[in-house]
């Protein structure tokens, strides 16, 4: 470009414009200039710019004006606008009127390195600031600067700043900073650095300067709360003018009269402003920032709002304790956790409700009493028994009186008051086998009397007379048979009911007649008695009795035994005496023949009975007249009693459904009771209220009863068994004494080719009124694996019942007979789909096709895994969830259940018998496990093969007849919940009440000698308590060394739903105690641990972890490694290792410290959090561990609360798993443990409640 400025007038331009460029790599455009006149002044000025992406073209980022060139000159532009910016070059030539001459641009290239001369910019960098802040731009660049160079700020719209001060980096960079001073609005502007030096200019990209403005909320805080010393806002942060992001968020609050201001950081989404005054009007503002210097805007709009007036909070209800008793009650209670105050008072109202006497006057039953500040407790006293009182309790400050807590305590009921006698009164009248009384009604106290009774002792010479007024009455009832069995001095004649003695009425002992089921036999002539009269109340599973002393009656004759000292012992007597010890002595021996020839007889009558054809099991056998004749009277109804019962009364309206009477004979009692058959023949049936009594007495004399009755059965071969002997055969059978009968035994389909296929070591079984119901077999061995599937596919079973391990004590006790995927046997394909294991059995589901069929079939194999290698499981609670499991999943339309342990014949029978019986017991209300046993081995031998297994099947019925199926499925479980939580007004109890005090009492004993390595001196210190410690057992004992320390800590080990041994159960640590805890976590791979109460320096629970860093306790150094908060939960994450094996490597464990569970709390606060601690154990296991390690759970004595969280766990499981909930069997397995697992009726309910909630969230 060549322009002439010749006769040009000033300011006329003319440009020069480049294409527009892409910048994609570092570049350098040059060019050359000149500027020519003919008197040397200079023709104008010559002008560059650049434009970037099409916008304005801005001020020169070079020129010239100077004189006239020598010649062509040139110039650089290093232009660094950077991809995807495009940019266009312009050269623009000015003319000055009366400066003739020429301006001349020549030679523009664009070349492909950095300028040699003019120096490039590095990317300029956009900057935000605040409104009000000072905004710094630093423009860098690479080259050599010079003191001539010219560096400055230009503007989009073209405007310059000043030039700016420039500072050296290194002898290849400068750099240079610059303030843009106009920030004091809301805005967004363009700068770019330039610099003109001797080489020519460079040119940087273009920045963005913004200026925001800071958040203000644009509404007050909202309201959430108000106490009297608090004040519970959310700030509103959501809707605000200026911008964003907000980093902090800040509470401003003062008092509306006052001229102080507070101002608190709020890190949560509402925030709880405490210590203020009651009765105060405040002002609270929000305050918002944004990053950087000047971010925090102005308060928003004001709350003013008013603290309450400081009467104090409402008592705890929680916190209130009662002890009721007959005729007072004991109340304790705690202050309100909002006490505004002093607390100054307590009031406390209470009345009467109702009653369940309906003749009690409650009309005077109210009053009020006030207690001072620190008296949290309180007896009331002159209280009617039996009798539902409500009370009103409320705290008090100076300001008065605050909300009220109301509760609901019912008196226990007592004893009818008996009618006075007179000591003296003589009978009505007196015959040598009769005495007639006078009956007078009793008061009741608390609940009508249910019914009279007459008792008849006989008066015996006793050492030792008790004191006269020391008067014990009967509560066991005695029949005058009963009596007579078991020498007892006293019998029931009669009993009455309350509608028989409204009014005073006359009453003969000794009529002969029968009352209420009570024989009221003719008196003795011979002996001395004295006649007692008792009235009973039953209420809310209460029984009270009372008693009086009515008559006594002498004998007729002298007695024999009252011998004066002085008189000499008549020569007839001692021939009498003689005589006596010879006829004893002879009677003694010919019982002791007859005896043994009885028991000849019917181990005779057995073969005979066992040789017969199959049979029906039914619940009797045909044995003798009174077996049969019991099971006629259940016939028509199963559970009632009938009409003279084994105690020879009868009580229709108690006996709705089987129930035994455990109060009465407990498990470790051996009272004498009364056997209703003789020793010596076969047993009969034994109804179910009567089960734990007989259970009881057969246990009496260590177990007698039961070796007895156990010798009684059929022992080795007693039918025959020719096929199964064959030598063909031999090799089929895994022992050569359990083989198959040929009447029951199962017989194969013949192969082709093969006369001697037929036979397996398998026979049927017949079941509750069905024939053929089981197939009781060996556990199948290489050689008969093919057969075991024949079996199978032939006889359509659709359930495979298996009670041992493969491996048991190191002998094969059966083969694996299933595929890990799918594998052929013989022409039997099996497949396996699915695998559920449990803690104490595994269900496996299986496809079975055979070749040549279309049909495809569905089989469950249910394997039982928890049946010791010797004897038999300690409780039975596992074996009858698994068989009332198999009932409830074998098809209705399948053909025998297959049940198979490795004999066939010991655990095979168990669970047989277990299964007839719990029918059995449903459907009559008796059972005949003695028949039943007797039945089984006469269809294959030895069925039940112990001692200790016939027991065993006593103690699994009795068991199941105490707790029943407690399963609820979780389609019905809101429901039915409903229904056994609701409280009856009249008994003041519930379904759910009833089932904990059931648990209390089949929950196991611990007796010393089970826990006697926690008992052993050396170990006492390491026990919170002597009281609760671990039963041997279940103790994990330590493996890793620690010097002279022992390997004992008080732990048990427990199942969850799904896996054996998941939890251990421990104590709260002891200082001396924490390496151990340790060494607990490592040598056991607990990945977890749940930490369930507070600490408390009081009671010994320090912190047992490093807070930061790493800490050695004995040879586990733990070291931390996180920790958050959320919530009710503290989670730490460690990493520990045993530094005297570091070749073992290090492990994980996480730490959840539960906080929501105060102390004085029998439960958690909420159920959601307790729900959310379980769910975030659940995933940490499955993700660190694949849900196989361990989890140690602990509060301060490992009882109640790490019980209840262990039972929410397995729960959990349970509603997972096998959409069920049974809270009953559940807490039962893990108390058959650890005695104090869920130790309140609070925590039991508990579970149920968190049991809904899960299943709200499902």
């Amino acid at each position: 470009m060549v322009v002439n400025g010749s006769g040009r007038a000033s300011g006329q331009k003319a440009h020069l414009l480049l294409p527009t460029l892409k910048e994609n790599d570092t570049h350098c455009i040059d060019f050359h200039y000149s500027l020519s006149s003919h008197d040397g002044s200079s023709p104008g000025a010559l002008n560059v710019y650049v434009k970037v992406n099409g916008g304005a073209q801005g001020n020169p980022v070079w020129n010239t004006s100077a004189s006239v060139t020598e010649g062509w000159v040139k110039a650089e532009l290093a232009i660094s606008t950077f991809w995807p910016n495009s940019y266009q070059v312009i050269f623009e030539a000015l003319s000055v009127q009366g400066h003739p001459g020429f301006i001349a641009v020549d030679e523009v290239r664009v070349l492909a390195h950095p300028c040699r001369k003019a120096p490039h910019f590095l990317r300029l960098q956009n900057v935000e600031v605040n409104v009000g802040q000072n905004a710094t731009f630093q423009c860098t660049a690479g080259g050599k600067w010079s003191q001539h160079d010219q560096l400055w700020l230009q503007q989009w719209n073209g405007k310059d700043t000043a030039l700016m001060v420039t500072r050296v980096v290194n002898h290849r960079r400068f750099s240079a900073t610059v303030s843009v001073g106009d920030t004091s609005q809301r805005s967004t502007s363009r700068y770019r650095c330039v610099i003109r030096s001797d080489g020519g200019s460079g040119v940087s990209n273009y920045a963005d300067l913004i200026v925001k403005a800071p958040p203000t909320p644009i509404a007050p805080p909202e309201l959430l709360a108000v106490g009297a010393t608090y004040l519970w806002i959310k700030p509103n942060a959501n809707s605000i003018i200026g911008d964003g992001p907000i980093i902090l968020k800040e509470v401003e609050y003062r008092t509306t009269t006052g001229n102080w201001a507070e101002t608190h950081i709020v890190d949560a989404p509402t925030y709880k402003l405490w210590h203020l005054d009651p009765d105060v009007e405040y002002e609270i503002k929000v305050l918002l920032s944004r990053p950087g210097e000047g971010g925090t805007g102005p308060p928003g709009p004001p709350l003013i709002t008013r603290t309450k007036c400081a009467v104090p909070g409402s008592v705890p209800v929680e916190s209130i304790q009662t002890g009721p008793y007959e005729e007072k009650i004991f109340m304790q209670w705690k202050a309100p956790n909002e006490t505004n105050g002093v607390i100054t008072l307590y009031e406390i109202t209470y009345k009467a409700l109702s009653s369940l006497d309906p003749s009690a006057d409650l009309t005077t039953q109210r009053g009020r009493v006030f207690k001072l500040r620190n008296e949290t407790h309180h007896l009331f006293m002159g209280l009617y028994p039996g009798t539902t009182y409500f009370f009103t309790l409320k705290a008090s400050t100076n300001k008065g009186f605050g909300p009220p807590v109301t509760t609901r305590i019912a008196t226990n009921i007592a004893a009818p008051s008996m009618p006075e006698y007179e000591a003296d009164t003589a009978p009505l009248n007196e015959t040598e086998t009769t005495i007639t009384v006078l009956l007078k009604p009793a008061q009741s106290r608390g609940a009508p009397v249910s019914a009279y009774q007459l008792v008849v002792k006989e008066e015996r010479k006793q050492k030792v007379r008790r004191a006269a007024d020391a008067l014990e009455c009967f509560p066991v009832p005695v029949s005058f048979k009963n009596a007579s069995i078991l020498d007892s001095p006293h019998y029931f004649a009669a009993e009455l009911p309350p509608t028989y003695l409204t009014v005073v009425q006359p009453f003969t002992v000794g009529d002969n007649k029968t009352y209420s089921g009570y024989w009221n036999p003719p008196l003795s002539p011979s002996k001395s008695y004295s006649i007692y009269f008792q009235a009973l109340s039953k209420a809310n599973g209460e029984t009270k009795i009372n008693c009086v002393r009515l008559a006594t009656k002498g004998s007729s004759t002298q007695d024999s035994d009252a011998v004066e000292p002085e008189k000499q012992v008549d020569s007839t007597v001692k021939m009498a005496g003689v005589i006596a010890g010879i006829l004893m002595f002879v009677i003694i021996l010919l019982g002791v023949v007859l005896t043994f020839k009885r028991r000849k007889l019917a181990k005779k009558q057995k073969e005979t009975a066992s040789s017969s054809t199959q049979r029906e099991m039914g619940p009797v056998g045909t044995v003798d007249k009174s077996t049969t004749k019991l099971s006629t009277l259940h016939k028509d109804d199963p559970f009632s009693t009938s009409s003279q019962d084994l105690n020879g009364f009868s009580d229709h309206s108690e006996m709705a459904q089987p129930s035994l009477t455990i109060q009465t004979y407990p498990y470790g009692g051996c009272e004498s009771v009364e056997m209703s058959y003789q020793a010596g023949q076969f047993q009969p049936a034994i109804r179910v209220a009567d089960l734990l009594q007989h259970i009881t007495q057969m246990k009496c004399g260590q177990g007698y009863g039961f070796k007895e009755e156990y010798e009684g059965l059929t022992e080795g071969q007693a039918a025959p068994w020719e096929t199964a002997k064959k030598d063909e055969n031999r090799n089929k059978n895994r022992y050569g004494n359990i083989i198959a009968y040929d009447h029951t035994r199962v017989r194969l389909q013949l192969l082709d080719g093969d006369p001697h296929s037929d036979y397996i070591n398998a026979n049927y079984i017949d079941g509750y009124h069905r024939p053929r119901h089981y197939i009781a077999t060996q556990g199948p061995m290489q050689e008969t694996v093919r057969d075991f599937w024949r079996m199978i596919w032939q006889e359509n079973s659709g359930s495979i019942v298996m009670v041992t391990n493969l491996v048991e004590v190191g002998r094969v006790k059966c083969v694996r007979y299933w595929p890990d995927e799918t594998e052929v046997y013989g022409d039997i394909k099996v497949t396996l789909i699915e695998t559920e294991p449990l803690a104490e059995y595994v269900i496996r589901t299986f496809t079975v096709q055979k070749k040549g069929h279309h049909e495809i079939r569905e089989i469950r194999q249910f394997h039982f895994t928890s049946w010791p290698d010797h004897g038999v499981p300690c409780y039975a609670t596992g074996l009858l969830g698994f068989v009332r499991q198999v009932k409830f999943l074998n098809p209705p339309d399948a053909g025998p259940i297959v049940a198979h342990c490795s004999a066939g014949a010991g655990r095979t029978g168990c669970f047989i018998a277990v299964d007839i019986m719990l029918d059995m017991a449903e459907n009559e209300g008796v059972v005949d496990i003695f028949n039943c046993i007797r039945e089984l081995r006469s269809q294959r031998v030895n069925m039940v093969q112990t001692e200790e297994q016939y027991v065993f099947v006593h103690d699994a019925i009795l068991e199941a007849c105490l707790c029943g199926n407690t399963a609820i499925p979780v389609c019905e479980f809101r429901a039915i919940y409903y229904n056994i939580s609701r409280l009856d007004p009249q008994t003041n109890s519930s379904q759910i009440k009833d089932e904990f005090q059931t648990l209390n009492i089949v929950t196991p004993r611990v007796r010393p000698e089970d826990c006697s390595v926690g008992l052993l001196p050396r170990n006492h210190d390491k026990n919170r308590s002597m009281d609760v410690l671990s039963v041997d057992r279940c103790l994990p004992f330590l493996i890793s060394v620690d010097g002279e320390s022992s390997n004992y800590i008080n732990a048990a080990l427990m199942d969850s739903h799904k896996q054996p041994a998941a939890f251990i159960v421990t104590q709260h640590p002891l200082p001396n105690t924490v390496a151990d805890f340790w060494r607990l976590v490592f040598d056991y791979n607990c990945s977890s641990i749940v930490m369930l109460n507070e600490m408390d320096a009081a009671q010994l629970c320090m912190q047992y972890w490093p807070e930061k860093s790493s800490c050695c306790y004995g040879p586990i150094q733990v070291e931390f490694i996180s920790a958050d908060i959320d919530e009710d939960i503290i989670n730490r994450i460690f990493r520990i290792c045993n530094m005297a094996r570091p070749q073992d490597g290090y492990r994980l464990v996480q730490h959840f410290q539960f906080i929501g569970w105060p102390a004085y709390r029998d439960t958690p606060l909420s159920k959601r959090s307790i729900l959310q601690l379980v769910r975030r154990l659940a995933k940490w296991q499955e993700q660190y561990d694949g849900g196989d390690g361990r989890t140690v759970v602990h509060c301060l004595t490992g009882g109640g609360r790490s019980g209840t969280f262990c039972a929410i766990c397995s729960i959990s499981e349970m509603i997972q798993q096998q959409n069920i909930v049974d809270v009953f069997h559940t807490v039962k397995t893990l108390r058959n443990n650890k005695s104090n697992m869920v130790e309140t009726m609070e925590q039991y309910k508990f579970c149920y409640e968190v049991a809904l909630e899960a299943l709200s969230v499902f």
